[in-house]
Order: structure tokens, then sequence, then C-alpha cells
């Protein structure tokens, strides 16, 4: 027996690690998959990438170009005065110390110090300029980008995930942060200190000069070839980013469900693997630019032993005189600008990368900028909703214009104003999708839809969300004290305003019972109240608008039946001029309303009263008797 059970035992944990090792094959293949649909570099096809990148960022700028120009302006400044300082230093080195003459020791020595301390001054200046210029762009872009996100449909926001919208605010401005700063600083010293230290090196030795005709070619070319053969794998990088950012977010939102069924093992071990995707491309993107130091000091040091060789077989031809040829002085400046240069050449390098890597940002984030809300107010608004009246006229709509069947077909639906209107129907029937139109969250396909006799695409879309509160179906508090979020649907309403409409959606009896009452800090999602509580404040939220058109999808279905009628009581008595549609699964918190509605895959299958349907509608009535059967069962199990 014990043989047998060990056996089942050991049979167990080898079909648990079967398991689990079936699904850590599903999840690598997924990723895989996304992987080959991005193209294998997480880049967008070439016609949906942005144009004109440079341009759509520099709107961003706004207050800072004087600061923007400023900054090139001091470097400029700091290049001459430290590309004119080894010319000085040979003056006072040929003139001073080795001619002997203490006049020219301090005049040169003067001006040294009067170059080093302007320079000195220049290069603090450009740096706290430049600094400016890149934090105040960083701040305007990524403004600008929530403020986009802000204005899309939900069409427009389907089309971003989570994580990648969180990738694009953060990481890639940052990166696009540090290149606009390493371009107007870097990028206007280091092209300045080759061509002007070269015109000095020139004036100095033609010949040598010569040396660096040959060695920046070569080291330009190496460095660029590297830079550029690194671009696809970090262009992969950020796409990786976002899928990085996807599992967390998923993750914490969802983490009592983690919880619940012991699945933080396979969470761990799917964040391991993409993490895991992201060193494995950094690696490879850092095992190609570790060429980059060894071509540099080559090229450095064999410069530099060339130009010795060649300076001091012209030192000693012409005896160290300025008259026949090279001096010690003038060697000295000569090694100093090759060094000037080189390391010119270098940060060159550094901010090809730079560029390289911030295109993908650059594309990632334009993508964003240059979107087109599906849903904008029209050129002369209509400012002014008349009343809570709705009509469909031969509605369908389409959640893509690729979409084989509409989501929504053919609906016609008048709602005089005022009226209460219940929408019944199994899942996926597109209850949802059908009030989601009357404040233009999305937009109809085909057909008409008015609100207070005007289509509502001839609204203003601040007036006519303005006259339409909705409870969605997955009711969300923000951050703040239960008073702050009640006050979304009133910035300005009293105190007593908002204990009222907590009194109509039966929430001030539990708000009251809270250490700090209104002033209960909620956590992030309300996640520190229950379902029916986060449901009946989202409600008082709604109520506060004092809205025409109140919606509520599904938003009672985690309060007990009684709450529910006092709710629709209180809506009766206190808004009776408000054109209320309920959407909800139990036939008891609609059957009251003066019509029903009946929804069957996306179109109108029946309506009428409570009465009238269980007469005319097999749907209806199906519904309504298995709901009444499985409380008369519950009740006598509870007796």
């Amino acid at each position: 027996m014990r043989e047998d059970a060990s056996v089942g035992v050991v049979s167990g944990v080898d079909a648990r690690d079967a398991k689990s090792a079936g699904m850590q094959q599903i999840e690598d293949r997924m990723l895989a998959m996304s992987d080959t649909m991005s193209d294998d570099s997480g880049r967008p096809p070439k016609e949906e990438r942005p144009k004109h990148k440079i341009r759509t960022m520099a709107r961003s700028l706004r207050e800072y170009k004087k600061n923007t120009i400023l900054t090139p302006t001091f470097v400029a400044v700091e290049s001459i005065l430290e590309i004119l300082i080894p010319t000085v230093m040979a003056q006072l080195i040929d003139q001073g110390v080795s001619g002997g003459s203490m006049p020219a020791i301090v005049k040169f020595g003067t001006i040294l110090v009067l170059c080093s301390l302007v320079s000195l001054f220049a290069g603090f200046m450009s740096g706290k300029e430049g600094a400016i210029a890149s934090s105040g762009f960083a701040k305007n872009l990524r403004h600008d980008l929530f403020q986009k996100v802000q204005s899309f449909s939900f069409t427009n926001i389907d089309r971003f995930s989570t994580g990648s919208v969180i990738t694009r605010l953060t990481t890639d401005v940052t990166n696009l942060q540090d290149a606009f700063q390493m371009i107007i600083r870097v990028g206007v010293r280091a092209p300045m200190m080759v061509v002007v230290a070269w015109i000095f090196a020139f004036r100095i030795s033609r010949s040598i000069s010569l040396v660096f005709l040959v060695i920046i070619p070569v080291l330009g070319l190496a460095l660029t070839g590297l830079a550029l053969s690194v671009h696809p794998v970090f262009e992969r990088v950020f796409h990786t980013y976002d899928k990085l950012n996807n599992v967390v977010d998923e993750n914490l939102q969802g983490i009592r469900v983690v919880k619940s069924y012991n699945r933080e093992g396979f969470e761990s071990g799917k964040f391991r693997r993409i993490s895991k995707r992201i060193y494995e491309y950094f690696c490879k993107a850092e095992h190609v630019m570790a060429f980059n130091w060894p071509i540099l000091n080559t090229c450095i040091y064999g410069a530099m032993l060339v130009i010795s060789w060649m300076g001091a077989k012209q030192i000693v031809a012409s005896g160290n005189n300025p008259a026949f040829g090279l001096t010690t002085g003038d060697l000295t400046a000569l090694v100093t600008y090759a060094m000037q240069i080189l390391m010119a050449l270098n940060m060159v390098s550094m901010i090809i990368v730079m560029v390289v890597i911030s295109q993908a940002d650059a594309e990632r984030v334009c993508q964003i900028l240059v979107e087109v809300s599906d849903v904008r107010d029209p050129q002369d608004p209509v400012m002014d909703v008349a009343d809570g009246s709705i009509e469909f006229k031969d509605v369908s709509f389409r959640y893509s214009k690729n979409s084989e069947s509409p989501v929504l077909d053919h609906i016609n639906l008048a709602i005089p104003a005022g009226r209460t209107v219940g929408i019944v129907g199994g899942t996926g029937s597109s209850k949802s999708s059908l009030v989601q139109l009357i404040p233009r969250l999305y937009d109809v396909s085909s057909g008409s839809l008015q609100v207070g006799g005007r289509d509502v695409r001839e609204y203003d879309l601040t007036a006519l969300r303005d006259a339409v509160a909705m409870v969605l179906q997955k009711n969300v508090l923000f951050t703040g004290t239960i008073a702050q979020n009640i006050r979304w649907g009133d910035p300005n309403a009293s105190d007593e305003e908002v204990r009222r409409v907590c009194k109509l959606a039966q929430a001030d009896e539990f708000v009251q019972e809270m250490p700090d009452k209104y002033d209960t800090y909620i956590e992030e999602g309300g996640s520190n109240v229950s379902g029916g509580q986060r449901q009946r404040l989202c409600i008082a939220r709604a109520l506060l608008k004092k809205p025409k058109i109140l919606i509520l999808d599904d938003s009672t279905s985690a309060v007990d039946t009684k709450t529910d009628q006092l709710i629709r009581h209180a809506f009766n008595e206190e808004i009776p001029d408000t054109t209320k549609i309920i959407i909800a699964q139990r036939v008891a918190s609609v059957q009251e309303a003066d019509e029903i509605v009946v929804m069957n895959n996306g179109r109108i299958l029946d309506r009428g009263t409570h009465d009238e349907l269980l007469r005319t509608c097999d749907e209806y009535r199906s519904i309504y008797e298995s709901q009444t059967k499985n409380q008369a069962e519950g009740s006598e199990n509870d007796e």
C-alpha cells in the first residue's frame, strides 16, 4: 500500500511538473509569435512610421527655445577658447620659457588665465542652459503625450497597450532627453573641435596635419558602422520593455487572483523570461559596442606615434628654430590638438550611438503624437444639450473597420427625456457597446444617434459628456479621499451636497462607520473598499454631476436586492427629469422601468414593459423564470 501511495505521489508531482513545463512552452511560443508579428524588431511597418519626427517633437520645446539656443552659443565660446589655449601655450613656451623673456611669460600667462576663466564660465553656462532645455523639453513632451492619450477615443486607446504607453512616457522620453542634451552640447562641440583644431594644426604644420585627414575618416566610418549595427537590437529592446511593463501591470492588477490560484511561480517565470530577453539583447549590443574603445585607442595612439615621430624629425632638422621649422612649443600644441580631435571624434561616435538608439524612441513617441483621435469636435459645435432624449436611427457599429460582422446591427430606439429604460440580454449581446455610443466613447459606424434632438457628432465633446453620467461595469475609484472621489462629479460641491448624493446612493451609512468618514483615504483602484461599496460611491459620484442622462452599466450587481431597490426609488424621487438607462443581469433591477429592451447578438430582440415581455418575449420570460426559480430555491435552503 505504501509503495502504491508513493508511486501515486511521484506521479502527481511529475504530472504537475509536466503541466508547468507545458505552460512554459506555451508562454514561450506566445512570446515568439509576438516578436514575429512585430517584424522581429518591435518596429511598426514602414507605412505606419511617423514622418517628420524632429518637427513633431520640436513643438514640445516651446518656452525652452531660448535655452536651446543659448546652450550651443556657450558651447561654441568654450570650444573656441579651448582650441586657442594650446596656441597661447605654444607662444608661452617658445617666447617666454625657451626665449627666457619674463614679459612674454606674464603676457601669455595672463592671456592663458583669462581664456581659461572665460572658457570655464562658458562651460558652466552651457551645462546649466543645456540641463534646463533638455529637462524642459522632456517635461513638455511627457505632458503632450499624456494630453494626447487623454484625447483618444476608446478605438485609439485600443491600439496601444498600457505597458507600451507607460514605456513611451518614461523610458523613451528619458532617452530622448539624454539625446537632446547631448546633441545641443556635444553635437555642437565635437564637430567644431574637429574642424577648428585641424585648422590650427594646419597653420602649425601642414604635413603633420595631414595625419588627421587619414585618421578621421577611418575612425568615423568604424564607429558609425558599430552604431548602425546595434540599432535593430535596441529597437527590439524597447519592444520587449513594453511586454515587461504589460506583465507587471497585469500581475499587479490581478494580484488577488494570482495569489488565490497560487500562480506566483508561473507569473515569476513569465517575468523572468521576458527580463532575460532584455538582458540578452543588451549583451548582444554591448558585445558589438565593446569594439568602440579598442578602435578609438588604436587610432589615438597610432596618431600620437606618427605625430611624435614626424614632429621630432622636424624639430631636429630645424634646430628648434621657429624660423626654419617646428619648435618644441609647436609640437606640444600639435599633440594637444591631436588629443582634442580624436576625443571629439569619440564624442561624435557617442552621439551617433545615442541618436541611433533614440531614433527608435522617437518613432514610438511620435506614433502617439501624430495619432488622430477618431472622436473629434466639429468645426462649429453645439454647446448645449437641450434635454435627455435619445434616439438611435438605424445605428450600426464595428470596433474595427475590418470586422466581418457588426457589434451593433441596425438599432432603432427612441427614449424620451425623463424615461427609465432597462436593457437586458445575455453575455455578448452588446448592451455596453450600445450605451458607450451615447457620450461618444465610440462613434457609430453608420446611421445616426441623436441626443436632445441633435446628432451627437454635432456637439462639443465637453458639453455632451457633461450632460451624460456613466457608472461603468468596472467601477474605478482613484487615489484620494472619499470626498475627493465623489467631487469628480462636481469639483465645487459642498460637503452637504456630497453627503446628500451618498445618502441617495445608499453609501452614507458605511462611510459614517469608517474612522475618518468622508476623509477616509481610498487606495489605488479602491482596493480598500468592497465591490458593493465601490459601486455605491461611483453612483453617488454620477449623481453629483446632475446629468441629463444617467447610464448604469450593471453597476448594482454587487449590492443586495433591497439596497438596489432603495437606489432605484431614490432615482425616481430625486431625478425624475433625468433619462435613466439601466443595464442589468437581474430582471428585478429593471422590471419597474418604463420600458425594457431585450438584446441578443447586437440586435434589439423585443421591447416593452415587464408584463408585456413576459407575454410576448420567450428570451425575457426564460431569464425571469430562471432567476425566480433560483431565488425560490435559495429561500428554501435558507429555511
